[in-house]
């Protein structure tokens, strides 16, 4: 079962048996007894690719589950023993302020060395589904305050209003304080349309009555900060992520701008061992 995962997740043989640590060719030949076994083709070959089948798919899916069952039983077993052993999923934004995540895991490995960590970066948008599918075990998350993750648990960590980032040479640069209005003409710079960072400031903006213009779209803070740098254009940031010694940009206080929750989402139902001896560092 984990072949026939690690197969679909790295999109070939080659990559999946490096992951699993064996051979191609013995990883080939227990997928090909898998597929006598349950009498159906899990993955359609050809010389230049491999496309996992409908059965595959199907396969793959209780294969998930039950790889997760097998690993929280064997985790559970050894916490019942005193000692969190596994692999910790952790999902964290690329802009989280409230936790110093570097530390917060040199702790956690100092109390548990036979956890390994898994980091993966992503939006919140993305994240939260993969708590509550198991892909994760706990996620840092940025979104508009007032919202709540739906079917995880969770909890805030922190709160702050974003600031205006502008180019050094804008005429509202040196300003000490601005509203949503005084940028109403600006040009802007922001989070894919959809994401959780975009629906931050595309809230504040339609509950002020106020029209605005995304020009540039960028999946990361430092490429928003880059396009307000070159002069391109504006944009709302975090305070946290933007550096206050760049002078190609200022970042200006917004009155009644969009203000960034940040939460910690696990699993209501079954925290696994690593997850459980994780939190305490965070909250």
């Amino acid at each position: 079962m984990r072949y026939v995962v690690a197969v679909i997740e790295e999109g070939g043989f080659t990559r999946a048996a490096a992951r699993c640590h064996v051979t191609q060719s013995a990883l080939s030949h227990q997928i090909a007894a898998l597929e006598r076994e349950i009498g159906t083709r899990l993955f359609a070959r050809t010389s230049r690719a491999v496309r996992v089948t409908e059965a595959g798919e199907a396969f793959a899916a209780h294969a998930r589950e039950a790889l997760l069952a097998a690993d929280r039983a064997r985790e559970e077993a050894a916490s019942a023993a005193g000692e969190v052993r596994g692999t910790l999923r952790m999902g964290v934004i690329p802009t989280v302020t409230a936790v110093d995540v570097p530390a917060v895991l040199g702790r956690f490995r100092a109390e548990h060395p036979h956890v390994r960590v898994e980091l993966r970066m992503g939006n919140s948008d993305e994240m939260v589904p993969a708590v509550r599918a198991g892909a994760l075990d706990v996620a840092l998350l940025g979104l508009r305050d007032g919202l709540v993750p739906e079917g995880v648990a969770s909890r805030v960590l922190a709160r702050e209003a974003l600031v205006a980032v502008l180019p050094g040479g804008h005429p509202l640069a040196s300003r000490e304080i601005l509203s949503l209005a005084d940028l109403a003409d600006a040009v802007f710079a922001d989070f894919p349309s959809g994401t959780s960072g975009r629906e931050q400031s595309d809230h504040a903006f339609a509950s002020a009555g106020i029209a605005r213009d995304v020009a540039f779209e960028a999946g990361t803070a430092d490429h928003l900060r880059g396009l307000a740098a070159a002069g391109l254009a504006v944009t709302l940031l975090p305070p946290g992520v933007v550096p206050m010694d760049d002078r190609a940009i200022a970042a200006v206080p917004v009155s009644d701008g969009p203000v960034r929750a940040e939460h910690v989402a696990w699993d209501a139902r079954a925290p696994r061992a690593a997850a459980r001896a994780l939190l305490p560092l965070i909250v």
